[in-house]
């Protein structure tokens, strides 16, 4: 039986970002620190299994071996994404919004307050938005008492920047 193939997503080899405060790099690195710590483990593991001998039908073999695949691609991962990151330190200027800083803007009469980071570190409900993201597109490089209008999904919104910190 063939696998049917299928094409790659839109989304499919998206390379993180490299933008990260300084709280998400170490954790990053608290995380690669687990699984390095995690991998002679692992392997000791795969080859204590494979003594059992007859591969094809072990699978607790094959679990044990594609466990440490995936603690070695993890590593390599976070490898990566570690000697990319470039820390984001906030400016001190406060006259145009800029990435790290805290925003404060009125919509319809409302408050809110985004913080523009990374897109590896996006949590709408905390209020922590992506420069990529159209709001934080439109917020960069404003200052306090613009308005900006936003188009979003089928409406335009007016965002009046409040405050920036």
């Amino acid at each position: 039986m063939q696998i049917p193939y299928r094409k790659p997503g839109k989304f499919t080899n998206l390379k993180p970002d490299p933008l990260l405060t300084e709280e998400k790099f170490l954790k990053l690195k608290q995380k690669l620190e687990r699984l390095k710590n995690s991998q002679p483990q692992a392997a000791a593991d795969v080859a204590q299994l494979a003594e059992l001998g007859d591969f094809s039908e072990n699978a607790e073999y094959q679990y044990a071996k594609a466990r440490l695949r995936g603690i070695n691609y993890g590593i390599l991962s976070l490898e990566s994404q570690i000697n990319q990151a470039e820390i984001i330190t906030v400016p001190k200027q406060m006259d145009a919004i800029q990435l790290g800083h805290q925003v404060t803007v009125e919509i319809n009469g409302q408050k809110k307050i985004y913080q523009i980071l990374g897109s590896s570190e996006t949590n709408p409900q905390k209020g922590i938005i992506s420069y990529n993201s159209p709001i934080g597109e439109a917020l960069l490089g404003r200052s306090v008492g613009e308005t900006v209008k936003i188009k979003l999904a089928d409406k335009e919104v007016l965002y009046k920047i409040i405050r920036i910190d």
